[in-house]
């Protein structure tokens, strides 16, 4: 991991995720893009490109950059590497368009907690990041002074298509030296038997050896409550999902779990693209 983005509106959800971003980044030795989206209406976008002395403009810009400065004297940004970016952007595409332009690794991103996904600080645009971005999403609820992950549940319904996402998922656990708990949610819908699930992931992971691991088969209403409530029991310190990324009406009759996981979960989520 070198490059971590994390989009600010300098708000205390933002500074939240800015200060998971500061120890991953100390951890890792990454760099941090830190990025504040100016939305300004599309007319005025398309003027910026030809006439850059808009007053709304330049008031907001003279305003984020003063931010900036108030973020960089934080101690606990010392030492890292920030670059900071303001764009003329609409918020979703400014966030992707970054991430491909400076190859990002990781996504951090603050939340309001239990008042959910819609209440994110740049709303419904945190939606859209966690259902399509192609690079891990890690979403932070809380101001985390220290941000260690000593259980990290990994929920998933171990097939093939989900490989990618566990591999990604180790290497987390590994860099936490955390345990990970390989969590499958048994449902009425989607029922199957203790002995097939066990075999189903031990298959699922017999290659990619890591000793510090429990499976567990738990049997829930609902996929999204299962997570929730085995989460709760161990208090773990993080969850991790795949999302399939689904759009348009595959998305409305199919809906999301880890959409559902990151409006819901009290503590953080990581998100990882299946494909």
């Amino acid at each position: 991991m070198n490059k971590i983005l994390v989009p600010t509106d300098f708000s205390e959800q933002a500074d939240n995720a800015l200060r998971v971003a500061a120890q991953l980044a100390k951890k890792y030795n990454a760099e941090i893009y830190l990025l504040h989206l100016l939305e300004l209406p599309l007319n005025e976008v398309d003027a910026m490109s030809s006439h850059s002395d808009l007053p709304e403009a330049v008031f907001f810009m003279k305003l984020a950059n003063k931010r900036f400065k108030e973020v960089l004297n934080k101690d606990y940004i010392e030492g890292i590497t920030v670059h900071e970016t303001i764009e003329f952007h609409q918020a979703f595409e400014g966030i992707m368009e970054t991430c491909k332009t400076n190859n990002i690794d990781l996504i951090v991103m603050g939340s309001h907690g239990v008042s959910g996904l819609k209440e994110m600080f740049i709303g419904s645009n945190t939606e859209k990041v966690v259902r399509s971005s192609k690079i891990p999403v890690l979403v932070i609820k809380n101001r985390h002074d220290g941000f260690d992950v000593n259980n990290f549940v990994f929920a998933s319904d171990f097939k093939k298509d989900n490989k990618k996402t566990y591999l990604q998922a180790l290497k987390l656990a590994e860099a936490f030296d955390a345990k990970l708990h390989l969590v499958l949610v048994n449902t009425a819908n989607n029922f199957i038997t203790t002995s097939k699930a066990n075999t189903r992931i031990s298959e699922f992971i017999k290659e990619t050896p890591y000793e510090n691991f429990k499976t567990i088969i738990y049997n829930e209403e609902s996929v999204e409550k299962g997570i929730l409530n085995y989460s709760e029991s161990i208090n773990a310190d993080l969850i991790g999902i795949g999302t399939h990324g689904r759009q348009g009406i595959a998305h409305f009759f199919n809906g999301s779990i880890s959409e559902d996981l990151v409006n819901h979960a009290k503590r953080p989520v990581v998100t990882f693209k299946i494909k």
